[in-house]
């Protein structure tokens, strides 16, 4: 029988870890993700779009596409061509036409239109992985899951709170040391932080609640 892998050590103790999550808090009680949506079939599609591109650039293609098409029915009517133009301002937009048709579809004939509640199931869809139905179990029927982007990723690694070589491994590391209290909205404060203060190139260590607890080493000074 195969041994289980080991998971990488956290650099951080349980309560520290547990600091960086009350610091979060504070800042953002009850943060939301900052795709538009109105319904978990708008969640999915938004969420399966915003692969390779921005929150921004998505709200701005999805604002007229859900105007026109809320439901799989509607979206299934409108056509992959149509979903097309709606959505060219997106990366790999000709892709993502065809899998929002293709889960569209999928939907009416596989779980009689509605988003189904398990990451099983919803990778089932075009377009869904492990990543996006992560999502959208945490947003839409309120799973404390890990959605592991580049931003937490980034983070988790940084901070030393949940080390990983890749997506997985940190997003198994996460959903370990996570407090329960904190686990319904981690993901979020994650990614948040990742986006806005710990940042790729010269992270904002200067403005970071966390900075003292943060183990990551070449911390960026505050500027005279």
């Amino acid at each position: 029988m195969a041994t289980k892998k080991k998971l990488p050590r956290p650099k951080l103790t349980s309560a520290k870890i547990s600091d960086i999550y009350a610091e979060l808090a504070k800042l953002d009680p009850a943060p939301r993700t900052e795709l538009n949506y109105s319904n978990p079939f708008t969640l999915v599609v938004a969420v399966a779009l915003s692969a390779q591109a921005t929150d921004v650039g998505v709200n701005k293609a999805t604002k007229a596409l859900f105007k026109a098409a809320d439901t799989p029915e509607k979206m299934v009517a409108l056509g992959e061509d149509k979903i097309r133009d709606y959505i060219k301002t997106i990366g790999l937009f000709r892709t993502k036409a065809a899998n929002v048709f293709k889960l569209s579809q999928m939907l009416i004939d596989d779980f009689g239109s509605e988003v189904p509640q398990t990451r099983e199931e919803l990778e089932r869809l075009p377009g869904v992985g492990r990543k996006t139905a992560n999502v959208v179990l945490n947003e839409a029927f309120g799973q404390p899951t890990m959605a592991v982007d580049t931003h937490i990723f980034r983070v988790s690694n940084r901070t030393g709170m949940a080390p990983g070589k890749n997506p997985l491994e940190v997003e198994l590391n996460l959903l370990k040391v996570t407090p329960e209290n904190y686990a319904l909205h981690a993901h979020h404060w994650l990614i948040l932080h990742g986006r806005y203060v710990c940042i790729a190139r010269k992270p904002r260590c200067y403005n970071c609640a966390v900075s003292e607890i943060c183990r990551f080493k070449d911390k960026t000074p505050a500027v005279d």
